[in-house]
């Protein structure tokens, strides 16, 4: 089966075969809601965002000028809707003391490998969320830093900046456990 890219599929779709957008959905939905839950911290509303982005997504298809990926287009959406909504519910960020311990998960016969999942999420909660959002679009999309720039609007030289800052944040408070609490 051949597997079209997103231009053949965003024309097709703009040429009323609007089957094509489940497949961009299909595509595009969980780095989308990866990043809507690394700037919200809620489960509940990053769906919520990320159902809103792809109807805004769908209804503006005729308006993305394929300048840059689809993907890019729609991750941006999904990142400013994530901040309005934390804007304005006032999201409050999860604590690292709210999580049990890392020592807690090995004494109760947990994975190590999970252990450690565990604790650089916990690590990553801990980030500021344009951190948490910088590394997740550069390590787990391994969207490029102009890609990064388009979604975030960030300047380029500060994203690379956060990426360097966050990746020490990151290894000081795996490595360093009374940093991670109160850090």
């Amino acid at each position: 089966m051949m597997t079209l890219n997103d231009t053949h599929l965003i024309n097709r779709i703009l040429d009323g075969d609007t089957s094509g957008f489940a497949v961009l959905v299909d595509r595009y939905k969980d780095m989308a809601f990866t990043i809507a839950c690394r700037i919200t911290g809620n489960r509940e509303d990053a769906e919520e965002i990320v159902q809103d982005a792809f109807m805004k997504a769908f209804r503006g298809l005729s308006g993305f000028r394929q300048q840059s990926q689809f993907s890019t287009w729609l991750y941006r959406i999904v990142y400013n809707a994530a901040i309005s909504k934390k804007r304005i519910k006032g999201v409050p960020m999860q604590r690292l003391e709210d999580h049990p311990a890392s020592s807690d998960l090995a004494e109760n016969g947990e994975d190590p490998a999970v252990d450690r999942q565990a604790m650089l999420e916990q690590a990553m909660q801990r980030l500021p969320e344009e951190d948490r959002v910088v590394l997740t679009l550069y390590y787990i999309e391994e969207s490029s830093i102009d890609d990064i720039h388009k979604i975030t609007g960030l300047s380029k030289a500060n994203i690379k900046i956060r990426l360097f800052r966050a990746r020490k944040k990151l290894q000081d408070r795996i490595t360093r456990p009374e940093y991670a609490l109160y850090g």
